[in-house]
Formats: C-alpha cells, structure tokens, sequence
C-alpha cells in the first residue's frame, strides 16, 4: 500500500502546496501585525494547514471509489446543514452561512458543498448507460440536484459560493460529453436571462432598491451597484472595490516591499487577510509578485488536468475537471472584485486567505485528486456502483 502511494503521489502538488503555505503565512502576517485582534491568525493558519496536510494524506490510504459510493449521504447532509444554518447559523459579515464551534472555529456548510457537489454530480453521472448526456436522464436532474443547494446558498446571502455551485454543474456536464445542441439551448437562455435581469435592474433600480430596502437587504444592492452602477452607488459601497483597486494599482511592478504596503498595514483595505488577501500581494509584491501567484495556480490547475488526461476513470475525470473549476473559479471572482470587474462577494482565495473550513476543503479536494492518480488501475468501481 505505501509504495503504490509513494509511488502514485504528484510531489509537483504537494510542492505547490508548500510554497502557497508559505505565501499565505507571510501574507497574513503581514496584513494582521498591526491588528491586536488578529495578530495571531497566521499562527492559526499554520495550525490549519498542518491539520490539512494530515486529513490529505490520510486520504491517500483511501481509494476515491470507495469514498464516492456515499455520496448521495454526503449531499442529503451537506443540505440539511444548509437548511439548518437558517434556525442554528450565525451571522458572519451580513450572511448567515456559519456555525460557530467550540474554541470559536467558525465552519462553513457552503465550502463544505462545494466539493460534495462535485462528488455527487460525478456519481450521478457514473450511472448513465450512454455516452451522451440526455436532457431528461441526466441534464435536469443533475440541474436539479444543483439548484437546492444554490438557492440555499444564495439565501444566506452568499453570492460567490452560489455561483460556484452554477460554475461546478456547468463544467461537469460539459466533461460528461453534453450534447452541442443542448448547450447551444443552455447558452441562448443563459444569455437572454442574464440580458434580461440586467436591463431590468437598471431599468426598474429604483423599485428594487426600496423593495430590498423593506427587506432590510440593502447591501446586496452595494455590491452590485459598486460595478454595474458606480456612478449611483453610496460610497460605503464602493469603498471597498475603490481601496482594493488603488492598493493593488500602488504597487506597481515590484511592489512596496514586504510589510511596507501603505494600504494594507494602515488597515484601509477590509479583510485583508481574508477575502482581499490578493490586495496584500499586489501592493507588497508589485505585478511581479501577483504574477508568480497566478502562474503557481496555473500549475496546480495544469498538474490536476494533466492527471485527468492520464486517467482510465471516467468518473476520476469528472471530480477533477469539477474540482479544477471549483478553483478556477475562486481565483477569477476572488481577484475580480478586487480590481473592479467582479461584484464584492466573500469567497476565499484558495490556499491563501485565512479560513480554516475553506483550506481544509481544498486540501480534501486534493486529496481526492491524487486518490485517484493513486487508485486508477484499481477495477473496484464497477462493484461499489451497482
């Protein structure tokens, strides 16, 4: 069993992973020194990708096919949590999407769903007995299957992660072989919903800010107006975008230097060791600096695709092309909102900010990911799938 492990591991992975750890410590150190409440958080961090690196190898003794037989159990509880968010949840940064556990962790039900989604949606489809996905079979229920926990989501409120869920249900039916047709008619009707809601919130902004005023949900309205509308938004709406923009803009092409970002270390970006970590990059580090952190995701991305490519799996192959979306999403809208293009949203940068539900559910993902580099020879699949 170990040599297979050794044997199957990606180290290229796992190096990538070290030096995002590294990255992500010195980050947050830097955007927390001066902030007595949180100056020991990059501590914390450390503690959670110890705690990370432990659950992905213990995973490693684990073949992903096994894991993947329950996950249907997996969805009906990642939903019950969701559900149960709205009597038990706490409210953190306007939405209530977390659970306070005891010693003050805070855990996340949205993250978590994220990956059971994938899990789910690639189980479902290694049930099929044809090649091409069919509307009714496989396309609706699989919308179906994805549209609970969106909407829960979107209900807290938490934009990105719902769009994510929209992202993962996307990119697997297209690695499940969906038929041109049927994406031609996705396609049309996603961009006359998308056409439509857009002329009529600008159309009609008026009555949807007073109908969003009376349900005291105002803030939703910021962070769109803060990009589709800048010229009527409150300047506590764009605030936030228009520090982000300017820090990052500060730096340059080298950047300010470690620990010397004007913005960052005066506290004048929100959540800068968290969702607007990136703005501590940009400004310290310069272009150069955001750069290299976007070609180290490339990478990691790359390595999982190239697995996927080398793979007998077909299911294999969905998890990860869902898993690499998952990421590639994260990182778009994540450094989108931050340099004005991307509504403010509280998704994470992976592997970077701070959160220890959101980096152990990426490492998790990882951990699935080199599961089945590791356990692709292994003919247990059409056993466990019966």
């Amino acid at each position: 069993m170990l040599k297979r492990i050794i044997k199957g591991l990606d180290f290229i992975i796992l190096l990538l992973l070290l030096i995002l750890m590294i990255i992500s410590i010195f980050c947050i150190y830097s955007a927390t020194r001066t902030n007595p409440d949180y100056s020991q958080s990059y501590i914390k961090m450390m503690y959670f990708y110890g705690l990370g690196f432990m659950v992905l190898f213990i995973m490693l003794f684990f073949n992903y096919k096994l894991l993947l037989r329950f996950s249907p159990m997996y969805y009906f509880i990642g939903v019950g949590l969701l559900v149960l968010l709205f009597f038990k949840g706490d409210t953190i940064n306007n939405a209530q999407g977390w659970f306070i556990l005891p010693g003050g962790i805070g855990f996340q039900p949205a993250e978590l769903c994220k990956l059971i989604l994938i899990l789910f949606l690639s189980y479902f489809l290694s049930k099929r007995e044809v090649e091409t996905l069919r509307l009714f079979k496989e396309i609706l229920p699989m919308g179906v299957i994805t549209l609970v926990p969106f909407l829960l989501v979107l209900m807290q409120p938490d934009l990105g992660n719902s769009i994510a869920y929209l992202v993962i249900f996307i990119v697997v039916c297209w690695f499940g072989h969906i038929n041109y047709k049927h994406a031609l008619i996705g396609l049309v009707i996603m961009i006359i919903v998308s056409g439509s809601s857009l002329w009529s919130y600008i159309e009609y902004h008026a009555e949807v800010k007073q109908f969003m005023a009376s349900k005291h949900k105002e803030y939703w309205l910021d962070r769109v107006d803060a990009v589709l509308l800048p010229e009527q938004a409150s300047e506590k709406a764009t605030y936030h975008m228009k520090q982000s923009v300017k820090a990052i803009g500060s730096g340059s092409l080298e950047g300010d230097g470690y620990l010397h970002g004007t913005s960052v270390q005066s506290g004048q970006v929100p959540y800068t060791y968290a969702d607007s970590i990136f703005v501590v990059v940009g400004e310290e580090f310069g272009f150069i600096g955001a750069s290299a952190l976007l070609f180290l995701y490339f990478l990691l991305i790359y390595r999982m695709i190239t697995i996927a490519l080398n793979i007998r799996s077909q299911t294999g192959i969905y998890i990860i092309g869902g898993i690499s979306a998952m990421f590639l999403f994260q990182v778009f809208e994540n450094i989108g909102m931050l340099i004005g293009i991307m509504p403010i949203t509280g998704i994470t940068l992976p592997f970077i900010s701070y959160g220890g539900t959101s980096l152990l559910i990426n490492m998790v993902s990882i951990g699935f990911v080199l599961s089945i580099k590791i356990y692709d020879d292994i003919d247990v699949e059409d056993i466990i799938m019966r």
